[in-house]
């Protein structure tokens, strides 16, 4: 699973906010963050009234009705790639309907022994993660508020399993224009397509830091690649 990541204003966060067509004006320095946690305020892309837009949205998609606050008794900041189908699943709906894409610069991933962390980033280039929300309505300011969760897929062996044995995040190819604009596409219901996607890959070259304390991202270790 993802369980943190950071956003930093960089040129390569601004190259993926141009190549998606998202304006850099007051925008990623807004949500810049060099540790966001599950239930924290991020940033998502996505297609609203026929405009691609950029929104804060809180990273858990289950939220309580009255409160909009994220509902802990479900773990819902991720989005099993193998529960996407279930169609009485949280994720059923906004698979087919309401798809973002989260930016990020880096991202943390644990063994599971609660001491073995690594940092992992993407060689030159910024991390768009394949991500779901949700619309919910503040009753007291009339407000829309979005929660939104990352897909996660299975592991990678044997490359990720002294990283996270259990899942790895899916991420986008943002620079490929068909793939975004039919996954940003609130229309484009015909999720088949996105099948091979759910298929676990190493896309760009990886580069991963085991690092101390994952709020800290202090690297402890040399770096070292997992290659395309």
């Amino acid at each position: 699973m993802c369980g943190r990541f950071n956003l930093i204003d960089s040129p390569e966060i601004q190259w993926l906010c141009e190549t998606l067509g998202i304006s850099l004006h007051g925008t990623i320095g807004n949500f810049a963050s060099g540790d966001i946690a599950p239930g924290s305020r991020i940033a998502i892309i996505h297609e609203s009234v026929g405009e691609r837009r950029i929104s804060e949205a809180i990273w858990w998609l289950f939220l309580e009705p009255e409160s909009l606050k994220p509902n802990y008794r479900y773990a819902s900041f991720n989005s099993r790639s193998d529960k996407l189908d279930n169609m009485r699943g949280i994720s059923y709906k906004p698979y087919r309907e309401s798809r973002c894409i989260i930016p990020a610069t880096a991202f943390v991933e644990g063994l599971g022994d609660k001491k073995t962390y690594h940092m992992i980033e993407l060689e030159d280039s910024a991390i768009a993660f394949g991500g779901l929300y949700k619309e919910h309505l503040n009753r007291d300011t009339g407000e829309v508020v979005y929660s939104a969760s990352i897909i996660t897929l299975p592991p990678l062996s044997p490359q990720w399993d002294a990283i996270h044995p259990k899942s790895m995040p899916l991420m986008l190819d943002f620079e490929n224009k068909a793939l975004v604009d039919k996954w940003l596409d609130p229309e484009f219901h015909d999720v088949e397509e996105f099948a091979e996607l759910l298929e676990p890959k190493i896309q760009k070259t990886m580069k991963v830091t085991r690092i101390g304390k994952p709020s800290k991202w202090d690297p402890i270790e040399d770096s070292f690649l997992i290659v395309a």
